[in-house]
């Protein structure tokens, strides 16, 4: 499989009632991979994969609601993220898609196989569970604008490196490409259990756990990949941003993923 260095993204958009949803086009002959960040991230965390897969598949990476160059919501809902995937989808004309998604864009990607099986074929899941309880109230400490960049690094603390991409320069100062407030609501919206979603059809899935995750522990993938059908459970030596982390191992188990359907 030719692996290739991905071509600049064509950066497009779609209006769902009046609020603008950006997405990355990757392009390519490949099979078409709608592909769903986690929060605090956007599109371009997926850009390494587009060119990890080269041929394989066509990386269509949405900014979800309130991420990157997405508008903002007043809805962190679970049906409206799922909604705006399915937006997207329907605009290109893509059907049988195989949907990935890490974290938030993991239960979105599940969610949207459930509620809209039509769409998609197959599902790979990044390490997120069937239940879901985490907490990003510490995000709403971070400075919302400062006067210079080195300013709110430095105010970003600890979590600074894990943010850089998101960095942006504003009219009135620096600031984040998303608004911590709605980081924190969409993580208590997206906490729960969604086992129900998890087992809904039978669509084949790949569900890729990092060894050294703190957000899916290697009980609950063994369960979540016991209980639905034709479900494999890969284990890659990463913590939670696995595709990040080890971005050859991550695109081949893709790869292989997409070559078996």
């Amino acid at each position: 499989m030719t692996r290739r260095t991905p071509p600049e993204p064509e950066r497009r958009a779609v209006y769902v009632s009046g609020r603008r949803l950006s997405f990355l086009d990757f392009g390519g002959p490949g099979r078409p991979l709608p592909a769903l960040h986690g929060h605090f991230a956007d599109g371009r965390t997926f850009t390494r994969l587009a060119g990890e897969l080269g041929d394989a598949g066509r990386v269509v990476a949405l900014d979800q609601r309130g991420h990157g160059h997405s508008d903002r919501s007043a809805d962190y809902s679970r049906t409206g993220y799922v909604e705006d995937a399915a937006a997207v989808l329907e605009h290109l004309g893509i059907v049988g898609a195989v949907v990935l998604g890490h974290s938030l864009g993991g239960v979105n990607a599940y969610q949207l196989a459930a509620r809209h099986p039509g769409l998609v074929d197959a599902l790979v899941v990044e390490d997120i569970g069937a239940q879901v309880d985490d907490d990003l109230s510490f995000a709403l400490s971070w400075p919302y604008r400062v006067p210079t960049r080195s300013a709110l690094l430095h105010g970003l603390g600890p979590s600074a490196p894990y943010l850089v991409d998101a960095v942006r320069k504003y009219p009135d100062g620096w600031g984040l490409a998303f608004d911590a407030r709605d980081m924190n609501a969409s993580q208590r919206l997206l906490n729960g259990d969604h086992w129900d979603d998890w087992l809904a059809g039978d669509r084949p899935a790949l569900l890729v756990r990092g060894s050294r995750s703190t957000v899916l522990s290697a009980e609950h993938a063994r369960s979540m990949a016991a209980r639905r059908p034709r479900t494999r459970l890969v284990e890659l030596p990463a913590g939670h941003t696995v595709h990040e982390t080890v971005p050859v191992e991550f695109a081949g188990a893709v790869r292989g993923f997409l070559g078996s359907l």
